[in-house]
């Protein structure tokens, strides 16, 4: 046999320098993570992370608290990964980025929970003694924080997990109660009654942050106040006509309010004289069930000025035998209804500010359950006052009103957007109560120098005084938003808010220590006394704060006798705006403090989702401007919320829930973070089976990408590096686009745009990697000697990818990207210890690498057709013709086919080679005198093979 059919007969196969890695291409991150989780752990991760970026620049981000109540849903995964994305890729730059997460421990939501135990076990909460309820309420939200911390670490999520903040902490409620007390002793404190939001189920007023609103249907009246005092004499006898939706209030009524500038007509229907708005006639006469009506006369709005008007249920007495004044409000319109509003300052926010104008006071006539008081003279007792049933056209009060002939019409199909709990979703109420407030247009009080004259300190005062809403407005516009639309959002809700709540009436939570005088109702400001009401809840917690211990607290100065001690709880939004003063201050956590002497916000970012404008990004606002003059941050970030795969928000009476808990049993939590980063989420987001499949089709090009990588590299050392000089122009082209890259994903992060970090990191892999460079330089990997400069100068470029995507995929694949780094370097560190990479530098003229790589697409396109034809086999067999004016390169090599010619014309042109097939590489060279021969380059490799084997 001769040499050439020795050669034609040799299966050349192991001569071939195939990539070799242990690497598996089936991730299998279900049953891996939790063991990647453990050796974390073990190694303590996260204090290894604080030490190696000990003295580097501050990235303080602070978590918002999740409330201990129930299982981890997917709105907190989106949340926890975006946070953790933040902080390492933060770290990753090299700054020391601690994070802590939190959790909210006090409020009605636990409360709820324990007191519907209570019902099942036929308990009445008010029997039990209150620091018994507290102890099973604490129990009951440390259960759920020790749920969900084990829940969001299996997400990957690096924190101090052992030493989380909690509300319900000793420490942390006494340092809100030192936040409270900041208020009182500023004067940025007052006891008020005025309307509020207030759940008759859970009998305590709300926050707007704790309303939600639906549609609902509710009965329509108009009730007829007849005239019985005015200047014009014409008026007398007829009745003004007030059309509401709240049939309840009626009985609260003390007053109607008309516009100024309204047009009023005079008509006349069944005999009966009313003035209604003229805008409104139409409509209201329509109501009544009439199609005409009798026309008198109009008058001017302002003309009304002195009228008054008796109450339909003045035959009652007493509080129904005074007369109602007609006043003038600025709120009243012509958009619907007659053009006059009833007045129940008891129940509506312009009702009271316009009675208060007025000298009228609240009655109080409906107590906490939402039912009128038992004295009340016209249905005492009675309700829910919101039933639909008590409001109904046929219920008591249209009855009583029809019967009193002040009832001209009546439906139930108003249909209206309507408060409700946010967490008992049942219908709220505005209600007159004593309640502790905090002012949104006082001044605040100024900062001077101890020596200043008092009075010149009240004249700057006077001169130079910000309102908490002029100072958190300013904070705002001081404040980075992502998206920027949230500075609108919040802002508009500062303008506009009323003073802040303070207060609520229930069990569980931080108690407004407040001593009010028993004389003069003066809550008692004395530093000595707050300093042993802080320290006593320091070690004891809320239970501390009770009327045995008053004189304590008191001391020697004050008698407790004389003074009331405050029974009602702080909102839940006043702890959770104080966080930034218990975590970020108290030293506690001693890697969230600031360099002594930094004054400005000290966290860098507040991230949750977009609802948090009206709560914890607003209460924190409010908090730190009221005591410390700025905003607790620098930046807001907002993400939107996850909805179905339809597009539909996620309900559980839907059916269409999506748990993450669940996905990261059946994909792994690298799959639910990949999606997270993936999707646009600064606006609503949608997440379901074919969208995770596609999720997960990305994760597994990104993984081939890795095992590439990892199996091309087996065997690499230091001393094959090629310097960047030396190589050759296509190794020094993906080096500047690594570049371009790595720019991107930089920008990215300062933009908090992770959905361009993960798309640019992906299309990189599967576009200039795996679609290009690696499909371009395989023959050499696979066929050139291993001292050949050019598989070399590759696989240098290749350790370059390798430290550089290993690092930019570890903030999103974080179980992967450990995997990854442990396969090549089993006995290193953590690669979440690493910093950014240092790439090298190099230069091409990329737009000529721009015409080169459009030339090769085109060239694809032009022989695809012949291989779906079967004419062409690969590209291998393929004689290419381009332009003569394309540029000059290796173009065979860059498009992998036989052999490139230049012609005349401007196409391209596809033709079968004559070349014969080299054994080794497959290659149709020249040079190969039959089929299955070696090419010229082969043959020295394997010669060189077969000599080491000798």
């Amino acid at each position: 046999m001769t040499e050439q059919q020795r050669q034609e007969a040799r299966d050349f196969r192991n001569t071939v320098f195939l990539p070799k890695t242990d690497f598996p291409m089936k991730a299998g991150l279900p049953q891996k993570e939790p063991g990647i989780l453990a050796r974390w752990q073990e190694m303590d991760l996260y204090r290894r992370l604080r030490d190696a970026r000990a003295g580097a620049e501050k990235f303080i981000l602070h978590d918002g608290p999740p409330y201990a109540n129930g299982d981890m849903h997917i709105g907190h995964a989106l949340n926890h990964i975006l946070k953790d994305m933040v902080v390492r890729t933060q770290s990753l730059l090299g700054k020391d980025a601690p994070y802590v997460p939190g959790w909210d421990c006090h409020g009605l939501p636990i409360e709820w929970k324990v007191e519907e135990e209570y019902r099942k076990k036929k308990k009445n909460k008010d029997e039990v003694p209150p620091k018994e309820f507290r102890a099973e309420c604490r129990a009951y939200a440390q259960k759920w924080v020790d749920v969900q911390r084990e829940q969001l670490k299996r997400l990957g999520i690096n924190g101090d997990w052992d030493n989380p903040y909690l509300t319900m902490d000793f420490t942390a409620e006494a340092i809100i109660v030192g936040e409270l007390l900041k208020f009182a002793e500023s004067g940025q404190l007052y006891r008020g009654a005025k309307p509020v939001m207030w759940s008759p189920v859970e009998k305590t007023a709300l926050a707007e942050a704790e309303v939600e609103y639906e549609d609902i249907v509710s009965t329509q009246i108009d009730v007829a106040f007849e005239i019985i005092e005015a200047e014009d004499p014409d008026l007398m006898g007829a009745s003004v006509v007030i059309w509401t939706t709240t049939p309840w209030t009626i009985p609260v009524n003390q007053a109607v309010a008309y516009g100024d500038h309204i047009d009023y007509h005079m008509i006349e229907v069944d005999g009966r004289r009313l003035l209604v708005a003229e805008p409104l006639v139409e409509s209201f006469v329509k109501r009544l069930g009439h199609e005409s009506h009798d026309m008198h006369f109009f008058v001017k709005g302002a003309l009304l000025a002195g009228t008054k008007v008796r109450h339909p249920m003045h035959h009652l007495g007493g509080f129904y035998a005074t007369p109602r004044p007609l006043l003038s409000g600025e709120f009243v319109t012509v958009e619907s209804g007659t053009g006059f509003v009833h007045m129940a300052p008891d129940h509506g926010e312009d009702d009271f500010l316009l009675c208060k104008a007025n000298g009228i006071d609240p009655v109080f006539a409906v107590t906490g359950e939402g039912k009128y008081r038992e004295d009340w003279g016209w249905l005492g007792g009675q309700g829910s006052v919101i039933n639909p049933k008590f409001n109904a056209p046929d219920g008591p009060i249209c009855e009583d009103l029809r019967a009193s002939g002040g009832l001209m019409a009546a439906s139930a199909d108003y249909r209206h957007s309507y408060p409700h709990s946010w967490r008992s979703k049942a219908k709220v109420i505005f209600r007159c109560t004593p309640q502790w407030f905090v002012p949104m247009d006082r001044p605040l009080p100024g900062d001077h120098p101890e020596d200043l004259d008092p009075l010149e300190a009240m004249l700057r005062d006077v001169a130079e005084a910000k309102t908490l809403r002029q100072t958190a407005l300013q904070a705002i516009a001081d404040t980075r938003f992502v998206p920027e639309k949230g500075r609108n959002r919040i802002g508009a809700m500062v303008e506009g808010r009323p003073d802040w709540v303070l207060s609520r009436q229930r069990a569980w939570g931080v108690p407004i220590t407040l001593f009010v005088n028993r004389k003069t109702g003066q809550y008692l400001s004395d530093p000595a006394v707050n300093a042993r009401i802080v320290a006593a809840i320091r070690a004891e917690g809320v239970d501390a704060w009770e009327d045995a211990r008053a004189q304590e607290y008191l001391g020697p100065d004050y008698k407790a006798e004389d003074y009331e001690r405050v029974t009602d709880i702080l909102d839940v939004w006043f702890d959770s705006g104080s966080t930034h003063a218990f975590v970020l201050e108290s030293g506690k956590w001693p890697d969230l403090l600031r360099p002594e002497g930094y004054l400005g916000p000290l966290a860098d970012l507040y991230l949750e989702g977009s609802d948090q404008h009206r709560g914890w990004f607003q209460s924190s606002l409010l908090e730190a401007c009221a005591t410390r003059g700025h905003a607790p941050y620098k930046a807001v970030l907002t993400h939107g919320f996850t909805m179905d795969a339809k597009g539909m928000k996620m309900s559980k009476s839907l059916g269409n829930t999506i748990s993450p808990i669940d996905l990261m049993r059946d994909y792994g939590a690298d799959i639910l973070r990949l999606w997270a980063l993936s999707v646009d989420f600064t606006e609503d987001h949608r997440i379901g089976k074919e969208i995770l499949q596609g999720v997960a089709d990305q994760y597994r090009k990104l993984r081939n990408t890795f095992r590439y990588l990892l199996g091309a590299l087996e065997g690499f050392a230091e001393g094959e590096c090629l310097p960047v000089a030396e190589m050759p122009e296509l190794e020094r082209y993906m080096l500047v686009q690594l570049e371009k890259l790595d720019a991107t994903l930089r920008q990215a992060i300062a933009d908090f745009d992770f959905n361009t970090y993960v798309r640019a990191l992906s299309e990189f892999c599967n576009e200039d990697l795996s679609a290009f460079f690696f499909d371009i330089r395989k023959d050499s990997l696979y066929c050139d000697a291993p001292a050949d400069p050019k598989r070399r100068a590759y696989r240098t470029v290749l350790d370059v990818l390798f430290h550089a995507l290993v690092r930019y995929a570890a903030p999103v694949l974080v179980f992967t990207a450990e995997e990854v780094w442990q396969s090549r370097y089993p006995d290193g560190d953590s690669v979440h210890l690493l910093t950014w990479p240092e790439l090298p530098v190099s230069t091409v003229d990329e737009d000529r690498w721009a015409e080169l790589r459009a030339l090769r697409t085109t060239v694809n396109e032009a022989i695809e057709p012949l291989r779906r034809e079967k004419v062409l086999g690969s590209g291998l067999e393929a004689v290419v013709t381009v332009p003569d004016s394309a540029p000059e390169a290796d173009l065979a090599e860059l498009f992998i086919t036989g052999t490139v010619v230049r012609g005349q014309g401007d196409g391209v042109i596809v033709t079968r080679t004559s070349d014969h097939k080299c054994g080794r590489c497959w290659r149709h060279l020249p040079d190969v005198a039959e089929d299955g021969a070696l090419c010229g380059r082969c043959e020295d490799v394997v010669a060189t093979i077969d000599g080491e084997v000798a």
